[in-house]
């Protein structure tokens, strides 16, 4: 109970302060959207900077933690799409999109925040290890089934140089990407330089967080709940057991096993409610689960939390 009071409660009470601001009309749509715009192209982009340029490669980077979570996070999509279509009777496209939702865990605006609150800010080197890969590696399932299941227009070949142009002009990867570029290079920057970027980073997970709460206030909950609930078991249970197993089995540290379940265990992100308005498919059930399953996750998070070592 003291983790759920001390950990996990302060980060979804500043997501639902963001949500009841917007439902009493005192924060904007516009504004919403100007704020988030802000925490997701520039102040996260800045932490991710941050984090990424005095990350230890050698100790961080682990095959076995990548390896746990993103062979979760994989089992997780093919559950969701599966599931979808053979036991919900899902079109295919609807099916690539709610496996999407399964694949897609909220790794910076729920993962960061929660894993610093329970271990410190020295504990969150595995997560940023994560972080760094997570958007290119999921992009590139999703759009490359999407295609398959289309099998129309450019094919492979186009939704490659698609999918490459979106990671390449993402703000995030371009944070992290000139974060590998001072790490691996040994660059110092300039310490008025660093003192801004630190400024920006402090902003960013409040500002995120706020954010997210107003525009999960878009959400209604709606459509086909026994596939949300679905979605929903999948993302908050069957991704982080998975990560846990496989993360026992290779013998990761506690600080790369914690970070790896932890960060299994979160909600899908709103990017997958994107990608299902991208293709225009699967767009209720998408919204509805991001909505119930950030719920959801403030007790699922307090159990995988309270397991931990």
């Amino acid at each position: 109970m003291q983790a759920l009071i001390e950990v996990i409660l302060p980060v979804f009470l500043v997501i639902g302060f963001g949500y009841v601001t917007v439902w009493r009309g005192l924060f904007s749509d516009t504004s919403v959207d100007a704020l988030m715009k802000f925490a997701q192209n520039f102040a996260i982009p800045c932490l991710l900077f941050q984090a990424i340029s005095s990350l230890d490669l050698g100790q961080d980077f682990n095959l076995p933690l990548l390896g746990s979570f993103y062979a979760g996070a994989t089992t997780g999509f093919m559950a969701g799409l599966l599931g979808a279509r053979f036991l919900f009777s899902r079109p295919w496209e609807d099916s690539v999109a709610i496996g999407f939702c399964t694949l897609f865990s909220n790794s910076v605006l729920l993962g960061l925040p929660i894993t610093e609150r329970a271990f410190g800010a020295d504990a969150m080197g595995p997560n940023y290890a994560i972080v760094s890969i997570h958007a290119p590696f999921c992009y590139i399932i999703g759009f490359t089934a999407m295609e398959i299941v289309r099998a129309s227009g450019g094919g492979l070949r186009s939704a490659g140089r698609s999918i490459l142009l979106s990671i390449l002009r993402n703000p995030l990867m371009i944070g992290i990407g000139l974060g590998f570029v001072v790490n691996l290079t040994g660059l110092t920057l300039p310490g008025t330089l660093g003192e801004a970027i630190g400024l920006m980073a402090h902003a960013a997970l409040p500002a995120a967080l706020f954010g997210l709460g107003g525009v999960l206030y878009r959400y209604r909950p709606e459509g086909d709940m026994a596939t949300i609930a679905w979605i929903c078991g999948v993302s908050l249970v069957l991704h982080p057991a998975i990560t846990w197993g496989l993360g026992s089995a290779a013998g990761l540290s506690t600080g790369q096993f914690r970070s790896a379940v932890l960060t299994a265990a979160m909600a899908p992100g709103v990017n997958a409610y994107v990608f299902a308005n991208m293709f225009g498919v699967a767009r209720r059930v998408a919204a509805s689960a991001v909505l119930i399953s950030t719920s959801l996750c403030i007790v699922t998070a307090w159990v995988w939390l309270s397991l931990l070592p």
